[in-house]
């Protein structure tokens, strides 16, 4: 539910301590006072405070990122006196330009280039996939400014303590794997630039290009991506108007046949599950990037400006991989070069040839370092969804944990871009199962059982004995991966659902792991509410 709900007395410096309710002192850091186990019984997953309370000293690390102005916030919830970024339209276009992006257009060229759909059906696919993906998105954003607290703290409240740091680990891989999706994509594109010369640009150097761009930014955290983004879209729209320009002027498009059927019923579905995996993914992190509004702000102006944003972006450059896509279709030349280097080789075939001066060759160094705006919510939320995974890593500072996420993602990525169309597919199917299961079994929790924003109490986030136990969340989770597994249709896998819908089957896997999952969770959540109190 929407409404407006938190109770307004209530702020994360209260602390139960038995019966007794006891207020801390506004002046008193939560975090230096409730740090210590044993004084509330609470042992906390956040890094000890740094500050030496007596002699008011910092630690080595502290002052460099004060000096540096570094953002070094942690897990914990934050009170109402942290909550100072009011804007909406801060949390907005970051997720507006972080979707406006060379990866976001290369999902967009798989509906033809690999489903075999015409650009009409792409277009809608890609309207109504993203549909399901955003408006998810949008809502659990909410919680953030409502509630204070990070996604993955939430999930807690929702899925059960060990079974919400369970989700936290799936979400560091899947941060992980976005960043090097992202980076392949763009790593590609730089190596078509001086196609044809000895000139180019190693593929494994392309990796590093672009994680290095992502740790400049993302080390220094929250405010420094908000800036980032802010301006990051406008170069990325003059390059895709320049690609809509010089597809018009090649020839090459065309709409392509309609047709139908139960092949053309799987197709659809399994390019939609693809589009879902990239909209929808977006859930697990939601709240981060609005816990710094005010609790007072309004529920349905961040929920609908958010899944507006996220739309519009989605929608436009999806729509326009796909025109691309079916010029590689209808073109043989542009084929063979989405065959040698995928969407690298595409976007080069639409740019480069009779540009003037190679100015089609700087569009696609630009293009490709539009990349690094989507990469830094992942390098943001991995090193937040580590530190909620357990304890003694929230220890280490979340900007060390961003140096570790661009790390593993610069190995990743360069052993993966050379099998790039296979893991893109297969990539983006499988985070479309977890991010379906994860908003089925939130959603269920929050608008069956919870209702209202003020049943959450921010200062039981780390307090296994006021959490749920978790039956519930683990069973549902566990049957929606039964009801995946019938439904998936990939190439390490088909399910026997899956197989049945067409001539190379259907994927429907995260539709009936959504389902399969809320089913069992709230037939079981009752019990557990009534069994254990929680």
């Amino acid at each position: 539910m929407l409404e407006d709900s938190i109770d307004k007395n209530y702020t994360v410096t209260d602390v139960e301590r038995g019966d007794e309710l006891v207020n801390l002192p506004s002046s008193v850091s939560p975090v230096s006072s409730l740090d210590k186990k044993g004084e509330y019984g609470i042992e906390n997953d956040y890094p000890r405070d740094s500050t030496d309370v007596c002699s008011g000293e910092l630690s080595f690390y502290e002052k460099w990122f004060q000096e540096h102005n570094v953002d070094s916030s942690g897990i914990e919830p934050l009170t109402d006196e942290q909550k100072t970024q009011p804007s909406l339209l801060n949390p907005t276009i970051v997720w507006f330009s972080a979707n406006f992006v060379l990866s976001a257009y290369a999902i967009g060229a798989l509906g033809p280039m690999v489903y075999g759909l015409n650009f009409g059906e792409s277009a809608l696919t890609i309207i109504f996939f993203n549909i399901l993906g955003v408006i998810p998105v949008g809502y659990f954003s909410v919680f953030g400014a409502k509630t204070g607290m990070r996604q993955m703290i939430l999930s807690r409240y929702w899925m059960g303590n060990i079974t919400g740091r369970f989700f936290s680990f799936i979400n560091v891989i899947a941060c992980v794997g976005w960043c090097v999706l992202n980076t392949i994509c763009s790593a590609q594109l730089l190596n078509m630039v001086n196609y044809g010369s000895e000139h180019r640009l190693p593929l494994w150097a392309g990796c590093l290009v672009i994680i290095c761009g992502t740790v400049i930014v993302s080390f220094f955290g929250y405010t420094a991506i908000h800036n980032f983004e802010k301006w990051s879209w406008i170069p990325n729209l003059a390059i895709f108007l320049v690609i809509l320009a010089r597809l018009k002027l090649s020839g090459k498009w065309s709409n392509g046949p309609w047709t139908h059927g139960r092949t053309t019923a799987g197709d659809v579905l399994s390019f939609g599950c693809a589009v879902f995996g990239y909209s929808g993914a977006w859930a697990t992190y939601s709240s981060d990037y609005t816990v710094f509004m005010p609790r007072s702000s309004n529920s349905y102006k961040i929920s609908i400006a958010l899944a507006v944003g996220i739309f519009v972006s989605l929608c436009f450059v999806m729509m326009l991989g796909a025109a691309v896509g079916m010029g590689g279709v209808n073109d043989a030349a542009w084929g063979k070069l989405y065959k040698d280097n995928s969407i690298g080789g595409l976007t080069y075939a639409v740019l480069v040839p009779n540009s003037v001066h190679g100015f089609g060759q700087f569009c696609c160094v630009v293009l490709s370092l539009s990349t690094i705006a989507n990469n830094l919510p992942n390098m943001y939320t991995v090193s937040l969804s580590v530190q909620a995974l357990w304890s003694p890593l929230a220890r280490i500072p979340r900007p060390c944990w961003t140096l570790a996420g661009n790390a593993a993602a610069l190995a990743i990525s360069i052993l993966a871009c050379y099998f790039f169309e296979s893991f893109l597919e297969n990539f983006m199917n499988t985070i479309a199962y977890y991010g379906a299961i994860y908003i089925a079994l939130g959603l269920c929790e929050h608008l069956v059982f919870r209702r209202s924003f003020s049943n959450y109490n921010p200062a039981d986030w780390n307090d296994r004995s006021k959490l749920p136990i978790g039956i519930a969340g683990t069973a549902g989770f566990i049957v929606a991966c039964f009801g995946v597994a019938l439904g998936m249709d990939q190439s390490y896998w088909v399910g026997e659902i899956g197989r049945h819908i067409g001539k190379y089957g259907g994927d429907i896997g995260f539709e009936m792991g959504a389902a399969w999952g809320a089913v069992v969770f709230i037939a079981i959540r009752p019990f557990e509410i009534k069994y254990f109190g929680r």
